[in-house]
């Protein structure tokens, strides 16, 4: 078997898409971790990939004098090439041991990079949080990566690390068996406010209209549905007031519960593990704020059905969004006074407690938290990941393959890199033993 992310590559690390408004700060990221104890002494052999050679030399310029590391203009390479350009794509993929992929929306250009690396052995990580490409990808490609020992890792952004890594911090934390766990995802903002840049804003518009496709792809899938372990977790409705968290709450709508229940799947049926049970949702403040969310989500939904509606919202996400998406996105200044918080509540039985009889008596609550969710956690979080697949091969399943976070990390040092790079897991209550 051929196996992916050669060592002897030109380059350990390429991002792609590196001037795009995700992309640029990816390119930050790696340049701290270039200096982190991983890679002390030798350094990161690293690059830079995208159309414009003039945009990467600017992004490059742009973080060597943020960080004060007027070097990086020399010591980074600049790739060009272009998703609808296959390949240049191959030519990239050929270099790299993992690919860092930020060109979204990736229903649109995330296949082609994909493909490139499967074929050519380097292993991919995305940010996506669009379920019918995250799922349609291992669908088309598990099989391949395998056949190549190439690691495609999806949804390692804030979409979805902190909640897949979450619930498996969770059970790893309870002295029994964790069998549900409600999240619970709290976004502070600074004084200046905060909003969100459009490419995210496309997805969603993008993925709320394919829902019919996503759903025939899991009809074609035809997977058993998981075991329920324990008492069945109800769920809560479309506005509840959240007792736990003092306002009212909503269920979260991005990828962390298909990404969660697609981990639990390969941990029970690969590794024989005892399945976890997961509901995500999202706190929306008070009441002013539920009925400003209901009056957006009705039109967001209406505009959505319609080609003319879709296009509408795609040119005026300022508008359509009440300014919480941007085509500018946020700046430097709101980011740095943005936070999120994702507490997860568990239950369980204790050791020695038969889970299928009588109910759950033990409860734990753990937390992570971190800086601003989409432009500084989230590529702290990809680069992790990047990081990971290079470092620990032998803590990686044992065959290549198309894989959540949870699922390719579950038995490496992830969670304790993300810790030292800001995003914190913790321990906030457990039942005394």
């Amino acid at each position: 078997m051929a196996t992916g992310g050669d060592a002897g590559r030109e380059y350990q690390l390429v991002v792609l898409g590196a001037s795009g408004f995700t992309g640029q700060f990816v390119v930050e990221q790696v340049a701290r971790a270039a200096e982190a104890e991983d890679f002390g002494g030798a350094g990161l052999r690293w690059a830079v990939a995208g159309r414009s050679r003039e945009k990467l030399e600017g992004v490059l310029q742009r973080a060597a004098e943020r960080l004060a590391k007027p070097q990086l203009k020399s010591e980074v390479d600049i790739i060009i090439c272009d998703v609808g350009d296959p390949p240049s794509i191959s030519e990239m993929c050929k270099k790299a041991s993992v690919v860092l992929d930020c060109v979204g929306p990736y229903r649109f250009y995330g296949e082609p990079v994909v493909k490139a690396c499967v074929e050519n052995g380097s292993h991919f990580v995305d940010i996506s949080g669009e379920p019918q490409f995250l799922e349609g990808m291992h669908a088309k490609y598990d099989s391949q990566a395998a056949e190549k020992g190439v690691y495609i890792v999806g949804s390692s952004g804030f979409d979805s690390i902190p909640a897949d890594l979450g619930v498996l911090f969770t059970r790893q934390s309870l002295k029994g068996t964790l069998t549900a766990v409600e999240s619970f995802v709290s976004f502070k903002s600074g004084p200046e406010g905060t909003c969100i840049h459009d490419g995210t804003w496309q997805s969603a518009v993008h993925g709320i209209a394919d829902q019919d496709n996503l759903k025939k792809l899991r009809k074609q899938l035809a997977l058993k549905p998981l075991p329920v372990v324990g008492a069945r977790l109800k769920r809560r409705g479309s506005v509840f007031y959240s007792n736990e968290l003092k306002e009212y709450a909503i269920p979260f709508l991005g990828a962390d519960a298909s990404v969660v229940k697609r981990t639990q799947r390969y941990l029970h049926e690969t590794l024989h593990e005892s399945p976890v049970q997961y509901s995500a949702y999202v706190a929306v403040g008070g009441i002013t704020s539920v009925i400003k969310l209901m009056f957006a989500g009705l039109l967001f939904l209406l505009f959505t059905k319609f080609s003319c509606g879709r296009n509408l919202l795609i040119k005026y996400p300022r508008l359509f969004s009440f300014g919480y998406f941007t085509q500018e996105g946020p700046t430097q200044k709101q980011m740095d006074g943005a936070s999120f918080t994702m507490i997860f509540l568990g239950e369980g039985y204790s050791q020695g407690q038969d889970p299928q009889q009588g109910k759950p008596n033990v409860k734990i609550c753990t937390q992570v938290s971190g800086p601003e969710a989409g432009y500084v956690a989230t590529p702290i979080a990809m680069v992790q990941a990047g990081v990971t697949l290079l470092k620990e091969p032998g803590a990686l399943p044992k065959r290549g393959g198309v894989y959540t976070p949870g699922a390719a990390f579950s038995k490496t040092k992830l969670i304790e890199r993300l810790n030292k790079s800001g995003i914190h897991f913790s321990v906030i209550s457990k039942p005394e033993v």
